[in-house]
């Protein structure tokens, strides 16, 4: 069984900087691609980011794209969500998830098998 878990989130005003990590349990990390998904109350989980199992290729929302950078250290079984000048509208729940092998797309919430708990960050104005 795989467990993700994530850290980093809390409250910041907006312009500012967090970090989120997503520790993850198991030998074979580096081969699976991971993302980065959202969900703000009321609204559908959403796309963040996501980055192939070697690191090599980053894939990023537009609303997201220029501020947040994914990275991941598999030498740590951890991946990052390192997200500056945030925006009141980035307040959400954020979810780390490993994807399938057998997937195609990024984006795709579907094709991710395992999920963190989620870490809350809020941006005030």
């Amino acid at each position: 069984q795989v467990q993700l878990v994530e850290s980093g989130g809390g409250l910041v005003q907006a312009g500012g900087s967090l970090r989120l990590s997503c520790a993850a349990s198991g030998r074979t990390f580096s081969t699976y691609p991971m993302g980065w998904f959202r969900q703000a109350p009321g609204k559908e989980r959403e796309f963040v980011a996501a980055i192939s199992g070697s690191g090599g290729s980053t894939y990023y929302a537009e609303s997201v794209k220029g501020r947040f950078t994914i990275s991941r250290d598999n030498a740590k079984n951890t991946v990052y969500l390192q997200m500056n000048s945030l925006e009141p509208e980035d307040t959400a729940n954020y979810y780390c998830a490993r994807r399938s092998l057998f997937g195609s797309t990024y984006a795709n919430p579907g094709q991710y098998t395992y999920w963190g708990q989620g870490t809350q960050v809020t941006v005030s104005s």
